[in-house]
């Protein structure tokens, strides 16, 4: 059980260093090195688990989108908005979703699926939701909107990035909703939409650091104790000896 926290502690390590290291450089300039200094492990451990750089990268575009979590209850055109605030959010403190975003642009693609597909899809689940539900309206086709929606947050936050280090970006992302849901929801609905998002997500982002903190601690407390009963037990079997 330890040897398995410690490879997951160990994984976790090595996306976080490339995280950081894909962010700062772009896929490119990135290299093994600098993701082994960041992330503190030997260059045997960092491929155990992964083959490759490429595999690397990879695994930071899958991780992105677990930097949003689109509600299923209440008003799912809520629900679409705050997921952009979230993501907006995360692009200005967190290095993974910025690496995954960095890397999709500079079209490191790497074989597997388009990496704006996930987005894309999720945003058009959401959409049907959201016409099942009365909110959106039903001339409206969830994938193409969906593909709109999606495009349209990559060049705002483009922009933002260029203009104001993304400071602005949540403004920014509320300007784009206030211009996209008159084509897409029933008017009965915009009024009770918030375009800058409902959730306070500077709370949320300390409640999720608290949490992988906590997390981070119990494995070292795991690993801790993993290597003090290996230890007694060399020691004991030791005394047996002698």
């Amino acid at each position: 059980m330890a040897k398995q926290a410690r490879a997951v502690q160990t994984w976790r390590s090595i996306v976080d260093a490339a995280a950081s290291v894909f962010d700062d450089y772009g896929y490119e300039r990135a290299a093994i090195s600098e993701i082994l200094r960041r992330a503190k492990v030997t260059k045997g451990a960092l491929y155990f688990h992964f083959a490759s750089k490429e595999a690397i990268a990879q695994a930071i575009m899958d991780e992105q989108t677990s930097t949003v979590d689109f509600a299923q209850e209440g008003s799912p055109l809520q629900s679409l908005v705050d997921g952009g605030q979230q993501f907006a959010f995360a692009l200005r403190h967190n290095s993974m979703a910025r690496a995954g975003t960095r890397l999709s642009i500079e079209g490191v693609f790497l074989g597997g699926p388009h990496p704006w597909g996930d987005w894309i899809d999720a945003t058009a689940r959401m959409l049907e939701l959201g016409k099942e539900r009365g909110e959106v309206l039903p001339h409206v086709d969830p994938m193409i909107s969906a593909k709109v929606i999606v495009a349209s947050f990559t060049g705002i936050q483009l922009i933002s990035e260029a203009d104001s280090g993304r400071a602005d970006l949540r403004e920014q992302v509320a300007e784009m909703w206030r211009h996209i849901l008159p084509s897409i929801a029933n008017p009965g609905v915009i009024a009770h939409i918030k375009p800058e998002g409902r959730v306070d997500l500077a709370a949320q982002a300390r409640e999720k650091a608290e949490q992988a903190e906590r997390e981070a601690r119990e494995i070292a407390a795991a690993a801790e104790a993993a290597r003090g009963a290996a230890a007694a037990g060399r020691n004991s079997g030791g005394a047996h000896r002698g």
